[in-house]
């Protein structure tokens, strides 16, 4: 038997290597987990501990769950982000997620790209190529403050509103925004009000004026029978003059009818060069005698339409007679499918450029700044393409070009 400070020591010696390898096997463990930490907090889940040793089957079998659960709930959260992903992809309102006090973009759904005409948004300082005025308004809208923007194209303006709500997302503070394109409420508001405006005033100038019209022709006559004194004023000339500017009154009026009943489209499928050939050829004596020259390009082939042919060579007709007793001296007719495919057609001249103050009014009915124009023209364009669910836009107007653009939708 082994003297007791012998058999102290060895104790004292099997405690130290017991310890010793409860201590590595600790340091072992913990090397892992801060391991498979690391990792899960790069978002990397590759790794896999062996489990065939048996001193670490156990503790490497439970850090191999542990991982699996991770890959389950990171690969469940991806499905979810890419669920709704595509549930805003197919909104029709535009979504972009901004940085709270930063210009920094986080997201921009489908619609929002289509609307700001980028294919990608990181930072609203790449709206300032398109229009400064819209990045101001990116920056200015809060919730309960919408902003409206105007953003132009080669083709088209559009006018867009924003309204925003803050959150928190992450460690972020952000703001949504729901982007939304108003062009065409703006426009039917405005066509709602004229045609309103003219029915009224239709109304009430023929109640007025036919009464008027009919009791001076009835005197005219009578008046035929009675000798004026020499002296004294031509009764029944008066009488025909009141008459005659009373038929000419009701003759405008009835004129202007055409504006607030526009007849229902009769649709049939045709390509736009065809119309186009057709519109030119018609408006030879016009173009003649101004001066000028119109040709067609088709910038994309084969642009069909599906329209009522005779409305639309109407506005065709219009745009051209507009712009070649403006000065223009050439003018091109050109059609295109733009992103959304939606047919495109522009009429572009390179006559004097509209003014700014008149930009605004060209489609006012009755607006005209030619000495004889009635006014109404480019106002009954622009319901003729409502009528087709589409849109007519002044889209340019400076001192190389101005172009009007009808969108088929």
């Amino acid at each position: 038997m082994l003297p007791w400070p012998e058999i102290a020591i060895l104790a004292g010696a099997i405690v130290a290597v017991a310890l010793a390898a409860v201590l590595a096997t600790r340091y072992r463990i913990l090397k892992k987990v801060t391991y498979m930490l690391d990792a899960l907090e790069d978002k990397e889940t590759n790794f896999c501990f062996d489990e065939r040793g048996l001193g670490s089957r156990k503790i490497n079998h439970t850090l191999n769950r542990i991982r699996t659960i991770f890959q389950k709930e990171t690969a469940d959260i991806r499905e979810q982000e890419e669920y709704y992903g595509q549930m805003l992809d197919k909104a029709k309102t535009g979504i972009v997620v901004l940085e709270s006090g930063t210009d920094s973009v986080l997201y921009t759904n489908k619609q929002a790209r289509l609307l700001l005409s980028v294919s990608s948004l990181s930072t609203l300082r790449q709206l300032d190529i398109m229009s400064p005025s819209l990045r101001v308004a990116f920056e200015k809208v809060e919730e309960g403050l919408d902003q409206k923007a105007s953003l132009y194209s080669e083709s088209s303006q559009t006018n867009i509103s924003l309204s925003a709500t803050s959150a928190h997302i992450g460690r972020k503070d952000v703001k949504i925004i729901a982007v939304n394109d108003i062009s065409e409420a703006i426009e039917e508001n405005e066509s709602v009000s004229w045609t309103r405006l003219i029915r009224v005033l239709t109304h009430e100038i023929m109640n007025t004026v036919t009464p008027i019209a009919s009791l001076s022709e009835a005197l005219s006559e009578y008046a035929g029978t009675i000798t004026p004194p020499s002296d004294g004023p031509d009764l029944k000339a008066g009488l025909e003059t009141i008459a005659s500017s009373s038929r000419g009154l009701i003759k405008f009026v009835n004129s202007y009818r055409d504006l607030t009943h526009v007849a229902v489209p009769v649709r049939k499928a045709f390509f736009a060069r065809d119309i186009a050939a057709k519109v030119i050829d018609l408006s030879q004596p016009v173009l003649t005698a101004a001066g000028a020259t119109a040709c067609f390009v088709e910038k994309t082939e084969d642009v069909l339409l599906y329209a009522d042919e005779s409305q639309i060579s109407q506005i065709l007709i219009n745009l051209v007679k507009n712009a070649a007793q403006a000065g223009a001296r050439h003018i091109e007719i050109s059609a295109e499918l733009d992103k959304r495919d939606n047919a495109v057609i522009n009429v572009s001249n390179d006559g004097p450029p509209i003014s700014a103050a008149s930009q605004e009014e060209i489609f006012i009915p009755f607006f005209t700044t030619k000495p004889e124009g009635s006014g109404i023209g480019l106002s009954l364009s622009r319901q003729i393409m409502r009528m087709h669910g589409g849109t007519l836009r002044l889209s340019r107007s400076d001192t190389e070009a101005t172009v009007f653009t009808l969108i088929f939708k």
